[in-house]
């Protein structure tokens, strides 16, 4: 009853500025405000204020949230956590090997596949400096 009374009140406040900045041959302006002013009524009048003023004072709703919001701080700080004991790298902790998905090269065969041919060696020493001087 008293969400209701004070939309109602907010709503008639509303109406009267913009009556008086129409007044002011301000229309477009007071259009935009009556628009404004008019939401609460709305709301008072679809039930939505009886709603939200019935589920904000009950205790068992804040309970709720702050069941909610305590999940959500345990799954973000043991998200962080994971990536710090990672490294950062996007590895998953539990690959035992990572190389095992990768494809044969061998075409099947058993032992240890053929090394491919590469290019020759190019001098990439100023990379690695580079590398080496950020820690990486």
């Amino acid at each position: 009853m008293l969400a209701e009374t004070i939309c109602s009140a907010v709503s008639a406040a509303g109406l009267g500025i913009a009556a008086v900045t129409a007044y002011r041959r301000r229309f477009l302006r007071a259009a935009r405000i009556t628009g404004y002013a008019l939401v609460p009524v709305g709301l008072v009048l679809t039930g939505a204020v009886q709603w939200l003023s019935g589920m904000v004072f009950k205790p068992a709703v804040w309970i709720g949230f702050g069941v909610l919001g305590l999940a959500w701080v345990l799954l973000v700080t043991t998200r962080a956590l994971e990536r710090r004991a990672v490294g950062g790298s996007g590895k998953t902790p539990g690959a035992v090997a990572p190389a095992a998905s990768a494809p044969a090269l061998g075409g099947g065969a058993t032992g240890p596949s053929p090394k491919p041919q590469s290019a020759p060696a190019e001098d990439f020493s100023d990379i690695e400096a580079i590398l080496k001087k950020h820690g990486i």
